[in-house]
């Protein structure tokens, strides 16, 4: 392998990883998940705007964006699902907040909402979880934990209307 391709790998290995590690927050110790969750929080809050077609297209392009970065960082640190990998919480976490109202209150909750079917993994997050174990598999568990928080959130919407 020469020096220039060797330099393009390294450069390719590096943008995966900061993109994956959700702008490194994946490989903050304690909860990397929910450090991942804050960053797509955050995300939101600043980003998202009242559009749901401006909405889908962030979710699309950085669920995009996580297969290959996910894959990349996977093969990387050679593990299937790395634990540095947080762009699928941001993505979920998104998935989550769509066509929701952006308060303080709404992201709470919607943020609590995510991390409890993340980390309970609800069928069919759970067999996701099992058998897929590449980078689509690493954001497919989180975009069903995303889905499941969205229904939850429209219907407690749907109830106080």
């Amino acid at each position: 392998m020469n020096n220039a391709t060797h330099w393009k790998i390294r450069v390719k290995n590096w943008v995966a990883i900061f993109f994956a590690s959700g702008f490194g927050s994946g490989f903050i110790p304690l909860a990397p998940g929910t450090w991942g969750s804050v960053v797509g929080a955050l995300m939101v809050w600043k980003l998202w705007g009242d559009s749901v077609a401006v909405q889908a297209l962030w979710i699309l392009l950085l669920g995009a964006l996580g297969v290959w970065v996910s894959g990349v960082t996977c093969q990387y640190f050679n593990k299937q699902d790395c634990q540095y990998i947080v762009i699928d919480e941001i993505v979920g976490l998104m998935i989550t907040m769509i066509g929701i109202p952006i308060t303080g209150y709404q992201l709470v909750i919607g943020f609590l909402l995510f991390r409890f079917f993340d980390v309970v993994k609800p069928v069919p997050a759970n067999w996701v979880d099992r058998k897929l174990k590449n980078g689509l598999g690493v954001m497919l568990d989180d975009v069903v934990a995303g889905v499941y928080g969205n229904l939850i959130m429209h219907l407690m919407i749907r109830a106080t209307l």
